[in-house]
């Protein structure tokens, strides 16, 4: 085991998750890969017809979102081994170095409005749902008919404040697809 790993694990595992996996490669969205890492490129998301189409009313889930910076990446060339949105409109695709897999799949999650954000990953402390909550209507898409829309941040933002604003209180909240997110409270040791 390195000493990376030994140090993360001994302060326990908050914060920690296991990525998902779309199209056989690893998603860390708002988080950070534990295993070192370095950059192929930077791809960016492009106009969403279907919410030009739609004058706003129809967005992309966050997997749809995804899976269109993946297979544009693809289109480009680029041989990676996973994927990393820090925000924005853009993500880049990075390769893995060394031969340590001690990490593989492990990530520190952000947090967003004072809860941990695990989107398209899986705390590894055990946890209990309180609500899960749809994201509701775009207004800012509807608003320039589609032209612009939110970034995958403000939408988990905008539904933490919507549980929040119900009196929620929540560790954190996963968001793993689709169009709602669900509010975790982590349990007592």
């Amino acid at each position: 085991m390195s000493v990376l790993s030994i140090g993360l694990f001994a302060k326990g595992q908050k914060g920690l998750a296991r990525v998902q996996k779309l199209d056989g490669i690893e998603v860390y969205i708002l988080s950070e890969p534990l295993r070192e890492y370095e950059v192929v490129t930077s791809v960016d998301k492009g106009i969403q017809a279907e919410s030009i189409l739609t004058g706003g009313l129809f967005n992309s889930s966050i997997t749809d979102k995804v899976l269109q910076f993946i297979r544009k990446a693809r289109k480009q060339g680029a041989t990676f081994d996973a994927v990393l949105y820090s925000g924005g409109k853009s993500l880049i695709t990075i390769k893995f170095t060394g031969n340590d897999k001690t990490n593989k799949g492990l990530c520190r999650v952000r947090t967003i409005e004072n809860a941990e954000a695990y989107i398209l990953c899986e705390p590894l402390e055990e946890y209990e749902t309180i609500i899960t909550k749809d994201g509701g209507a775009k207004w800012k898409s509807i608003l320039t008919g589609g032209v612009i829309n939110n970034s995958i941040e403000e939408d988990i933002t905008l539904l933490i404040k919507k549980m929040r604003g119900e009196g929620v209180t929540m560790d954190g909240v996963i968001y793993s697809g689709g169009k709602s997110a669900t509010s975790i409270k982590f349990a007592k040791k």
